[in-house]
């Protein structure tokens, strides 16, 4: 007689489950995968670009303050030209600015500076001209336009220098020590330092009745 089939038993059971369970795991895992190469949501971030990658190895040059570059053109278009509108510059105040802002140097000189100002054929530039002067300048000896701008715009008022003031107070001071004077120069003053005015610097004639020269003068009622 044939062994009939028997019921499964719990053990069976269990390691069905079991089974089941871990075909799901892996189900989950093989989609979490899949999901990260096809860049759905749950995929893993990509790396942003570095600053350097972005912005190129070069550093942006600081951008320039227009109002204050319009207003030293005005400016120096009025320095040394009480008649100037200030909406015109020649020659002459470019030089004299941009030698105050240290732009003319050994890389562009007066002679580069002449050249370019000639090739728009005026005398004097309006503000717009004197732009494309600038730019023209700055392409041709190869240096920044902002750079030359920034210079320009924060070199100080027309006729201001860097001059020490200690070494000018010093050098006046020295001219002016009457300490130090020495021939006629000496005799224009008194032991104070104060000068003695016209006696000190003519031959007044003694009126006193003394012989000139006399070392004795005024003595004699102290000791008679």
């Amino acid at each position: 007689m044939a062994d009939e089939a028997q019921p499964p038993n719990g053990t069976d059971v269990v390691d069905k489950m079991t089974v089941e369970v871990a075909e799901m795991a892996l189900d989950a895992k093989e989609a979490a995968g899949k999901e990260a190469a096809s860049g759905q949501p749950g995929a893993a971030e990509p790396a942003k670009p570095s600053e350097k990658e972005t912005n190129g190895s070069a550093t942006p040059a600081k951008p320039v303050c227009s109002a204050a570059f319009k207003e030293q053109f005005k400016a120096f278009s009025k320095f040394g030209d009480t008649k100037s509108d200030g909406k015109h510059l020649t020659l002459s105040q470019s030089d004299k600015w941009m030698k105050q802002a240290k732009v003319i140097d050994k890389k562009i000189t007066t002679t580069d500076t002449g050249i370019h100002f000639k090739k728009l054929k005026s005398m004097k530039l309006t503000y717009e001209d004197y732009n494309k002067f600038l730019d023209d300048l700055a392409k041709t000896k190869k240096v920044e336009l902002d750079e030359i701008k920034n210079k320009m715009a924060n070199c100080g008022a027309p006729g201001v220098h860097n001059a020490t003031p200690g070494k000018a107070a010093e050098t006046v001071a020295r001219l002016t020590d009457t300490s130090k004077y020495t021939g006629s120069h000496k005799q224009r003053f008194d032991e104070t330092g104060k000068g003695k005015g016209i006696a000190g610097r003519k031959d007044m004639v003694d009126q006193s009745g003394y012989v000139s020269g006399y070392g004795h003068k005024n003595t004699y009622d102290k000791t008679h």
